[in-house]
Parts: C-alpha cells; sequence; structure tokens
C-alpha cells in the first residue's frame, strides 16, 4: 500500500512543514510501503514550484530511506516535463508517478508519443497513471501495453479507470515485469484478485495501519479475511470523496488532531453534512 499524501497547511494557507512530517511518520510507523508525493492528494495543482520543492524535500529528509518516495510529475505539456525530468534534483526518490495529460484530450497515439518521450530522457522509473475521471481521456488497454512492452523506463500503471475488463485485458497481456497497481481504494480487492500488486491509497492517509492490514491479507491471498476488514470502510470511503478529494482525507485528519482543515481555492472543507457523517464514522472507528 502506498499512501498518495495530503498537503497540510496553515491558516495563512502556507504549507505547514510541521505537520507534514508528523504525518509521514505516521504513515511509516502504522505500515505504509511507499509514499507517493505531489499527487492529486496533495494539492499540487494549487502549489507553486518553490512551494513542490519544500514538500518533496520535507518528506525525503523525512522518510531518511525507510521507504520508498514516488513522486508525481504529470502535466499536460510534453516539453515541460521533459525539460523536469533533466533538470530537477531527484536525489531521495525512487520512482515517478506521471498522470495521462489532462483537458487537451491527445488521441492514443498522442498519449504514446507523450510518455515516450518522457522515457527516453527520465533518470527514474516511471508509473504511468490513468484516471480518465479527472483528465478528461481514458488511455486504452492497447496504448498501456504498448508502452509497456516499448518502454523500458516504464514500469507500472495506476489504473483508476473504473473499468475492472481494461484493468484484467493490461494484466493478462502485459510482460512479466511489469505492474497493475489499484489507483481506487473501492475496487483494490478485486484488483489484487485479478493479479494487481496493491494500491496508491487515499484511505490510507487516515487509517493506514488498518487498509494496510486488507491490502496485505489480500496479497498474501486471505481474500476472505481481506474482505472481512475491508468491509468497515464501504461507507468512510464514500465519505472521502463525498465532496471531493482530499476535502474529505483533510476534515478526518483534522478530527484526529494531525492537521488543520485547511484547503486551497477551488478546493474547499466538506460541507456541514459531510463533516457530521465524518464525526459520527471516526467516533465509531475510536470507540
Amino acid at each position: 500500500m502506498g499512501v498518495a499524501m495530503v498537503t497540510p497547511f496553515l491558516a495563512d494557507l502556507s504549507v505547514d512543514v510541521d505537520a507534514l512530517k508528523k504525518l509521514v511518520d505516521f504513515q511509516i510507523e502504522n505500515g505504509t510501503d511507499y509514499i507517493v508525493a505531489l499527487g492529486t492528494t496533495a494539492e499540487t495543482p494549487t502549489l507553486n514550484a518553490e512551494e513542490r520543492r519544500l514538500v518533496i524535500k520535507t518528506i525525503v529528509n523525512q522518510v531518511k530511506g525507510r521507504v520508498p518516495v514516488i513522486m508525481g510529475v504529470g502535466g499536460n505539456c510534453t516539453a515541460e516535463l521533459v525539460y523536469t525530468l533533466k533538470n530537477f534534483d531527484f536525489t531521495g526518490i525512487d520512482a515517478i508517478l506521471s498522470v495521462t495529460p489532462y483537458y487537451n484530450k491527445p488521441s492514443q497515439e498522442g498519449l504514446y508519443q507523450h510518455y515516450r518521450a518522457l522515457n527516453e530522457v527520465s533518470p527514474l522509473p516511471i508509473i504511468l497513471y490513468n484516471v480518465p475521471g479527472r483528465t478528461g481521456v481514458n488511455m486504452t488497454a492497447e496504448t498501456t501495453l504498448r508502452l509497456a512492452n516499448d518502454c523500458k523506463n516504464i514500469i507500472a500503471i495506476k489504473e483508476a479507470s473504473g473499468k475492472l475488463d481494461q484493468v484484467a485485458e493490461i494484466i493478462n497481456n502485459k510482460p512479466a515485469e511489469f505492474q497493475v497497481i489499484s489507483g481506487d481504494d473501492g475496487v483494490t480487492l478485486e484488483i489484487i484478485k485479478a493479479g494487481g500488486v496493491g494500491v496508491i491509497s487515499v484511505l490510507g492517509n487516515v487509517f493506514p495501519r488498518e487498509f494496510s492490514g486488507v491490502v496485505h491479507q489480500a496479497l498474501n491471498g486471505n481474500f476472505v479475511q481481506a474482505e472481512s476488514l475491508n468491509s468497515a470502510f464501504v461507507e468512510t470511503i464514500k465519505l472521502l470523496f463525498a465532496d471531493g478529494n482530499p476535502s474529505g482525507a483533510k476534515c478526518m485528519l483534522s478530527k484526529l488532531g494531525y492537521i488543520q482543515n485547511v484547503l486551497r481555492l477551488p478546493l474547499v472543507p466538506v460541507c456541514n453534512s459531510v463533516d457530521s457523517q465524518i464525526d459520527k464514522m471516526l467516533k465509531s472507528f475510536h470507540k
């Protein structure tokens, strides 16, 4: 279980470095296998370049090599990403996670050429990230498999298309070393059953030990136990995303005392009704 970490902010909207350090320790001490920095859940589009460097430096320094760190490097301008991959100091980073280009809706050939260009210059392994609900375009199994076979630096995909038939097609036809990771907490068990290797989780921000237990039980083939443990999180996952991500996660973490419930526009905290439901859920978990 990897966790796509939130970025905590202070009331003045600056990055809360102290809270971020505490979150890193909370994750590692509670069984998270690797940290994903500067993903969607981190509100990365609202961070400027200096803040992104601050977040990644803080996480790397706090991790101290205890678990791998994956850094989000994605966008819809291929040339800009190529420049970043050539010039950024990736000390302490083990791989990059690169979302499909968003908004400009490239064709499948455009997606292939985009990732091939990144593959040619990246100093680190690349994990593809397919999330059409956010980007506006679905990268098909055919394109994913083409990249997996043609590009030596591309080692995995975080699949959040919601298309389990597409995920199965990738798993059934991929090179042996290429890995498929769930990008959706709610279907993680189904993807592991099909041959996936785990999840990059939002839920893990709040319940790292518990959800890591679900994932590892499944990876060990103990699906009855995994499904029993996972049943406790069905409603929690719905609340996580009821008012958008990471609004739900930040609400939960603030109630547990880890961070302030502060987001940057255009994201806002969850509405009062969701807040109330989250309060009841957390109380039931911590009786």
